[in-house]
């Protein structure tokens, strides 16, 4: 086990996302802390990997695949939560999609639909569901990766750039109903990240040189840098409880 830094002995958390980049990251340190977790994703397997390191590292985890672009997958993964575990004190609600890079005027509707049916749908209904199991087991933390994007829209992606805002006000929004029942939530705006996701704006040399620019450290961040801000918002030393925004820009915290 690595420097425990918080004590999450005897907590459930969920991570969405988390069998790559930031997510495996947040997985990850969590269980390091101490929490069981379940890792999720589109794809056992890489699920599966995720949990096994986990395990291994002398942490506990389980895999369950969930695309939380999917209702009925929602439900049946928190159907196994309920039914495993009767309680959930973190959810990390990290899976997202971009299927589009390009000028906003050729945006279809195929990749509208995605990427809102992921980013907006999948986050709200995620933290409907976690929030239920959270309100009646004496509260919890969520926590929704947002985007720097959600403040100044990204060139080449601007669907995407919609989506993150409204998680932004979204996290708002459960935060204010949700904090009487000693629910706390939060986003992580993270910039520009070396993630296989974030990989068109890695390829693009015109595209990355404008990001540099546009950074105040100059340099581009890694998923491990997101994940302590994250463990932070969910433990119970955090004192952010109405809907605060943490900027991640470059290794910059704001």
């Amino acid at each position: 086990m690595a420097t425990q830094l918080f004590n999450l002995t005897g907590k459930i958390a969920l991570v969405s996302g988390a069998s790559r980049g930031i997510g495996e990251e947040v997985a990850k340190l969590l269980a390091e802390q101490g929490a069981h977790v379940i890792v999720s994703s589109r794809k056992i397997d890489d699920c599966a990997a995720v949990a096994d390191d986990i395990c291994k590292g002398g942490g506990s985890a389980e895999a369950f695949a969930c695309n939380v672009g999917t209702m009925d997958q929602i439900a049946a993964l928190f159907a196994h939560i309920g039914k495993a575990h009767g309680k959930l004190h973190i959810c990390v609600n990290n899976a997202a999609t971009n299927p589009y890079f390009g000028h906003v005027l050729d945006t279809d509707l195929g990749a509208y639909n995605k990427t809102v049916e992921v980013n907006i749908r999948g986050y709200f209904f995620m933290s409907i569901e976690a929030g239920k199991l959270m309100r009646d087991n004496g509260g919890g933390a969520i926590v929704n990766t947002a985007s720097v994007n959600a403040l100044q829209p990204g060139p080449m992606q601007g669907i995407y750039s919609i989506t993150k805002a409204a998680v932004v006000n979204m996290t708002k929004v459960f935060a204010k109903e949700c904090a009487p029942f000693g629910i706390r939530c939060n986003a992580l705006l993270p910039g520009l990240t070396k993630t296989k996701f974030a990989g068109a704006l890695f390829s693009n040399d015109d595209v990355y040189q404008a990001a540099m620019q546009a950074i105040p450290m100059g340099r581009h961040a890694e998923p491990s840098e997101m994940a302590g801000t994250v463990l932070y918002l969910v433990s119970d030393a955090s004192s952010y409880t109405t809907g605060e925004c943490i900027t991640v820009d470059g290794g910059m915290t704001i």
